[in-house]
């Protein structure tokens, strides 16, 4: 009861600061909305089996399903749960219920708390990880894989490894994606640059031939955005967070103002902003997304998601190339850490919900859903035999910028997993205040980080205490 008081009087706290980030479904959320639905034609017959087999009483059980996928995503679910349904073998009914932001999802969840949970499966963002494993309201995801001696080497080791702590996997990855660079192939040929930059100075001393030969209003359309922050930090395979990254224990203040991350990336950052080559073109990770489509700007960062999305909107108005995350120097040699969502089961103390929600875990993360979910969305297939399947072989065949994607995550390491903090909501809008005010008022670098190292201590001091 104290715990819920306190996650409650947390959601108040957390509430202020979640006014950005992951909540509008930008970076690793956003898909093409032009996209229609399409009929999910994979057979379900070995789910049914498997079902059959392992589930145990689960006759006529219903189960809730919360998530926050909203448009073409939505439908995506929609078609799943309605497959699921009419085909599994368990009598097993998921009522799939869009519940708006990511921030709208887990503020409902914390507020249900004080009295009935009213979900058994919840789609959390990767920075509500750290919330809600110590929420102490779920069922870590290990449990239910460990009891049906389900085999997780199916799931990609370095999806999976953002989510698992100590050994442990907590949720099951689900809308997994990483950021990437989206590059203007018509303006590179013009402008006669034949090698994609890989870093930040890389893109500064292609910045003047892009401008003059190129035909490129701008090099760089960057949107600040929390998000790049981080990934940036794991380019330098530094910690954000101490405590492991909030991997070992809990954080108990951020590292980025110690081990010099932070300093490194904004200086960079300033650099390009300062050349003219990376104008301030807002907050957000869809910010730069608009300049890059409508051949304003020569690159943009954005997430693996936004790809068909990206792609619709220049209809073929140039051929858009995609590359690695830039480093923020030449020699760092680190890697990227998936954003987006996972699947939390809460423990609402029944057994039959409690099977009935790992069988359609299951489903969701077959093959042949996370091929149809990756044709359908542009997020990764978590499950490595889902790229076997022919759907995901012709998305590929149809899009083969996201190679560049798949490439990207199988050359980064566990160790780039990211880091986990109780507060990230507001750490990433705290990021975001800072590196504007940088940029529009042309403070240092080692000013904006010594902002947003106390604003983030601070609030994991606040955190912290209310959760001894």
């Amino acid at each position: 009861m104290r715990k819920r008081a306190v996650s409650f009087c947390m959601a108040a706290i957390m509430a202020a600061g979640m006014l950005s980030g992951c909540s509008s479904q930008t970076g690793s959320g956003n898909t093409a909305a032009s996209e229609t639905k399409e009929e999910v034609t994979t057979s379900a017959a070995p789910v049914a089996a498997k079902t059959a087999e392992t589930s145990g009483n689960t006759q006529k059980t219903s189960i809730t399903f919360w998530h926050s996928m909203g448009g073409v995503n939505g439908k995506a679910i929609d078609a799943l749960v309605e497959k699921f349904n009419k085909e599994n073998t368990s009598g097993i009914t998921v009522e799939a219920q869009y519940q708006g932001s990511y921030d709208d999802a887990i503020n409902k969840l914390k507020s249900a708390q004080i009295g009935n949970m009213g979900a058994d499966l919840v789609q959390i963002y990767d920075i509500g990880t750290r919330f809600m494993i110590d929420s102490g309201w779920v069922v870590p995801m290990q449990q239910l894989i460990d009891e049906d001696k389900w085999d997780l080497s199916q799931v990609e080791p370095n999806i999976a490894a953002y989510y698992t702590v100590n050994g442990t996997l907590y949720s099951m990855p689900f809308n997994s994606s990483t950021p990437i660079l989206y590059y203007n192939k018509d303006m590179f040929k013009k402008a006669g640059i034949t090698e994609i930059p890989d870093s930040l100075p890389g893109i500064e001393r292609v910045g003047d031939d892009l401008l003059k030969k190129g035909g490129a209003g701008e090099v760089l359309s960057l949107g600040i955005y929390g998000w790049f922050f981080e990934q940036f930090t794991c380019k330098q395979q530094a910690s954000y967070a101490d405590s492991g990254n909030g991997r070992k224990a809990a954080a108990t203040a951020v590292d980025f103002d110690k081990n010099g991350a932070g300093v490194k990336t904004l200086t960079a950052w300033k650099e390009l902003s300062t050349k003219g080559y990376a104008p301030n073109v807002g907050r957000g990770g869809d910010a730069g997304l608009a300049d890059f489509s409508s051949g304003k700007s020569a690159m943009t960062l954005g997430s693996t998601a936004s790809l068909k999305q990206i792609l619709n909107d220049v209809n073929g108005k140039f051929e858009v190339g995609t590359a690695y995350f830039p480093k923020v120097s030449d020699d760092d040699k680190g890697g990227v850490s998936i954003g987006g969502g996972s699947l939390w089961a809460l423990n609402n103390n029944d057994a039959n919900k409690q099977k009935a929600v790992w069988e359609f875990v299951k489903f969701l993360v077959s093959p042949e859903s996370q091929a149809y979910w990756n044709s359908q969305t542009g997020y990764f297939p978590i499950t490595t035999a889902a790229h076997n399947e022919p759907v995901f072989k012709d998305n590929i065949a149809k899009f083969p910028q996201f190679q560049t994607a798949i490439d990207q995550l199988h050359d980064s390491t566990p160790q780039s997993a990211g880091a986990l903090l109780s507060v990230f909501p507001e750490a990433r809008q705290t990021v975001e205040t800072e590196i504007e005010n940088m940029i529009n008022n042309n403070g240092t670098p080692e000013d904006a980080v010594k902002k947003m190292a106390d604003s983030i201590n601070k609030s994991i001091a606040d955190y912290n205490l209310l959760n001894k």
